[in-house]
C-alpha cells in the first residue's frame, strides 16, 4: 500500500477541521433538473471514479465533495446540522450533487467504519453513513474505555488486523448487525484488502493532490470551502448559483 496507518499520527496534527480558499461568487442561479421517473434525486447514488460515493444528479452543475471521517466530531456536527437541509434544499432540486470521500484521519477506527459502511453496497451507503454519524458519540465513548494495553497492541498491528481488532473492541460489528448487515458479511468486508487499499488511495489522493489537511474538508466545483460548518457550505453553494 502506498498509504499506511503509520502515517496517521503525523497527519492527525491537522486536527478535525477543514479550510481552504474562498469559493468565487456567482449571481447566476443554476437550473433545476427533473429526476428520473419514479425517483427523487436523493435516491440516485453511485460510486465515483475517484473512490467516493455520490448522491444526487450526476450531471448537477454544482458538485459538492466532502472529505470526511466518521470519528471526527466536526464531521458529526455537519451530519447532524447540514445533511438534512442539504438534501432538502439543494440535492432534491438536481442543482447539487454531494460526494463523500473517506479521509481516515484517525487510523484504525476510521478504516473499520469505512470498510463496514462500504460493505452495505452503493444504494445503502448513505443511510448507513447517517446512522454511523448519529451513533458517533457511542463509538467515541466505547473507544475511550478500551484498555491502554489493548490500544497499544492494536497500534502494533498491520492495518487490516488493526481495523478488525478496533471494530470488535468498540462494538462496530454489533452495530452494523443491528442495522441489517450480517456478521459473516461484515467480517468478510473487514478483511477485504482491496477495499482497504482503495480507501487508503482516496486518502492519499486527498492529502497529496487536493490539499486536504483535516476533516471535514469541502469543495464546491473543485474550489475549497472556507470553513467546515453547514453555514460555510450553504454560503458556498449559494455563491455557486444554488437557490
Amino acid at each position: 500500500m502506498r498509504f499506511t496507518l503509520a502515517m496517521l499520527p503525523l497527519l492527525a496534527l491537522a486536527a478535525c477541521n477543514g479550510g481552504g480558499d474562498s469559493v468565487p461568487t456567482s449571481a447566476t442561479p443554476v437550473a433545476k433538473a427533473t429526476p428520473p421517473a419514479g425517483k427523487q434525486w436523493v435516491d440516485v447514488v453511485a460510486k465515483t471514479p475517484e473512490g467516493g460515493f455520490r448522491q444526487g444528479n450526476p450531471d448537477a452543475p454544482i458538485k459538492l465533495v466532502e472529505y470526511g471521517s466518521r470519528t471526527c466530531p466536526t464531521c458529526g456536527r455537519f451530519a447532524l446540522e447540514g445533511v438534512e437541509p442539504l438534501r432538502a434544499q439543494f440535492i432534491s432540486t438536481g442543482q447539487v450533487s454531494y460526494e463523500f470521500r473517506d479521509f481516515p484521519l484517525h487510523g484504525a477506527p476510521d478504516f473499520a467504519l469505512a470498510l463496514l459502511n462500504q460493505c452495505v453496497g452503493v444504494d445503502a451507503f448513505f443511510p448507513m453513513l447517517d446512522r454511523m454519524f448519529a451513533n458517533q458519540g457511542n463509538f467515541l465513548d466505547k473507544q475511550q474505555k478500551v484498555p491502554e494495553a489493548t490500544l497499544q497492541q492494536i497500534q502494533g498491528m498491520a492495518p487490516q488486523q488493526a481495523a478488525i481488532a478496533f471494530a470488535d473492541a468498540v462494538g462496530m460489528v454489533d452495530f452494523v448487525k443491528q442495522n441489517g448487515l450480517p456478521e459473516a458479511k461484515a467480517r468478510q468486508c473487514l478483511a477485504d484488502q482491496a477495499t482497504l487499499k482503495a480507501i487508503g488511495d482516496v486518502y492519499a489522493d486527498g492529502a497529496n493532490n487536493r490539499g486536504v489537511t483535516g476533516t471535514p474538508s469541502f469543495f464546491v466545483n473543485g474550489n475549497a470551502v472556507d470553513g467546515p460548518s453547514w453555514k460555510d457550505v450553504e454560503t458556498a453553494l449559494r455563491a455557486a448559483g444554488a437557490r
